[in-house]
Formats: structure tokens, C-alpha cells, sequence
């Protein structure tokens, strides 16, 4: 921890000596709250993570361009593993939180999707779903993973079969709860670690399963993001890439068990995204 203060009190952006105070949350980074010379920054640590499709190159560009359209707070200074944003003065929303803010949530994502890629700027990731399964099924068979990886391999190929043709937009695709803050007049939209280029429905199928929608807000939620009535061929695919990203949730788990050095209990997440995704997936087979 004193080597991270000691190498957050070195950036060039600070107008005078600052004193870093551990932020709670992040488990993909190591968080600091600063104040300097009367405003207050958020410093992000975290280096590449190639197993979870982490690329800091990636997220700093997104974080820009979300700054630059106006979901995400500023971005002050980046330097490989490093980025300083502005602090948005507000807790990280919960589950109930973002149920009760639906429909300002929804727009928020559909905002995203339309105008950071506007503002994005050098190359950028793609982030199909699909792709990072079969990545993270191969690292699990590599650490000797006790899991059937070929049954989830036949499971993701089903659903990305069902899922078809898509459109494509920039996504955030890590729409847990804890990435929307609200500030007491908006909300804004946090940490792009996963950010890149997908379909609409992947980010869609996360708010619902991340915040334990209804089938009703989960209509709302459709018909609030595409503006119309949502017919029997998108319903599907929707519901094709929520459970796909439920499964890919319960492998990035996995994989964080055997590959992760941050002090989080990913064993007790996987069983919890275990039992969702095997709810999920039945409900699926059976339509």
C-alpha cells in the first residue's frame, strides 16, 4: 500500500503534495480517493489483465470518449496503470437502486452506445462474448479447472446460434449495479474496463440479470432502449445474450480464482453466478 501512495504522490498532474486514502470496491483495480489543491480525484491502479480481455490502452480510450459525451466523469491523466478521473460525489447504487431508476438508467446505456463512439480515438477492442467463453474455457482447462468446460462450450454455441445476426454499438458490457453512480440530480456510468465494440443486447441482458429485473421491467427496459414493441425474433436474441452473459460472468469468476491477486471471495461469487446461470439457462432450453 505505501509503495501505491508513494507512486501516486509522483504523478506530474498534482498541483501540490497529496495524501491517498484507500477506496473501497473495485475488483479488477486498486482505487484512491485524492484531494488536491481543493477538488477530488479518483486514481485508478491496474495493469493489463490479458486473461480477462483487460487492455488498459482500451479502457483509457473509452473513459476519454465516455467523458467526452458526457456519461462518465473526466479524465485527468493516464500513464500505463495508471488514470486519474474526476470524483463524482455519490455512492455506488445497488440492485433496488437502479430498479427504482430504470428508465433514466436505460437511457443512460442507450446514450452510451450512440455518442462515445463518437469521441473514441486510436484503435479499440471488440468484445463478442462468445469469443472471451472460449478464451476463458481455455484457461481453465490449462489450470486443471474442476468444471464440465464442454458442456458450457455447448451451451455458448446454442446461444450463439440463437443470438444470430446483431447490430453493433460500443458497449460497456460490465453493467453491474456499483458502475452507475447517482449524484443526486443524474447518473453517470463508471470503470470501462470491458468496453468495445457489441451488441446492444449483451449490455441489455447484463442490467437485467446484474439488478434482478422482472419480466416486466425487463419489457420496459426493451421497449424504453429500441422505442417500439418488441416482437417474438428480438426477444429472443435478447434473451440468447442474457444468458450468455450470466455464463460469461460465472467463467470470468472462475478464472479470477485461479488468476486474480485482488482480495475478493471469487468462490463464493462462482457459486452464486453458478446457481443463476443454470436457473437461466433451463428457463432458456425450454422455449
Amino acid at each position: 500500500m505505501h509503495d501505491h501512495k508513494s507512486q501516486i504522490q509522483s504523478l506530474p498532474c498534482w498541483r501540490g503534495r497529496v495524501e491517498p486514502q484507500p477506496l473501497q470496491g473495485g475488483i479488477t483495480n486498486i482505487n484512491f480517493l485524492v484531494e488536491d489543491a481543493g477538488r477530488r480525484f479518483v486514481v485508478r491502479l491496474g495493469g493489463d489483465i490479458p486473461v480477462h480481455h483487460v487492455m488498459r490502452f482500451n479502457e483509457y480510450a473509452a473513459s476519454r470518449a465516455a467523458a467526452a459525451a458526457g456519461v462518465s466523469p473526466a479524465v485527468i491523466y493516464t500513464a500505463p496503470g495508471v488514470m486519474v478521473l474526476g470524483y463524482i460525489d455519490a455512492p455506488a447504487s445497488d440492485a433496488a437502486g437502479i430498479r427504482a431508476r430504470l428508465d433514466e438508467a436505460v437511457a443512460l446505456v442507450r446514450r452510451a452506445h450512440r455518442e462515445v463512439p463518437r469521441h473514441l480515438r486510436r484503435p479499440v477492442l471488440a468484445f463478442w462474448v462468445f469469443h472471451v467463453i472460449r478464451d476463458y474455457a481455455a484457461a481453465l482447462r490449462e489450470a486443471s479447472y474442476d468444471a464440465d468446460l464442454k458442456q458450457l462450450l455447448d451451451r455458448a454455441a446454442a446461444l450463439e446460434r440463437a443470438t444470430g445476426d446483431i447490430e453493433m454499438v460500443f458497449g460497456h458490457n460490465d453493467l453491474l449495479a456499483a458502475n452507475f453512480l447517482h449524484d443526486g440530480t443524474r447518473l453517470w456510468l463508471i470503470d470501462w474496463d470491458y468496453a468495445g465494440f457489441n451488441s446492444p443486447l449483451f449490455d441489455l441482458g447484463g442490467l437485467a440479470s446484474n439488478n434482478e429485473f422482472t419480466a416486466a421491467e425487463e419489457t420496459r427496459m426493451l421497449e424504453g432502449y429500441f422505442e417500439r414493441k418488441i416482437d417474438s425474433v428480438l426477444q429472443r436474441k435478447y434473451r440468447a445474450m442474457k444468458v450468455a452473459a450470466m455464463l460469461r460472468e460465472m467463467m470470468w469468476s472462475m478464472v479470477s480464482e485461479s488468476h486474480s491477486q485482488l482480495d475478493y471471495d471469487y468462490k463464493t461469487y462462482t457459486r452464486t453466478t453458478m446457481k443463476r446461470f443454470e436457473q437461466a439457462w433451463d428457463d432458456f432450453a425450454q422455449v
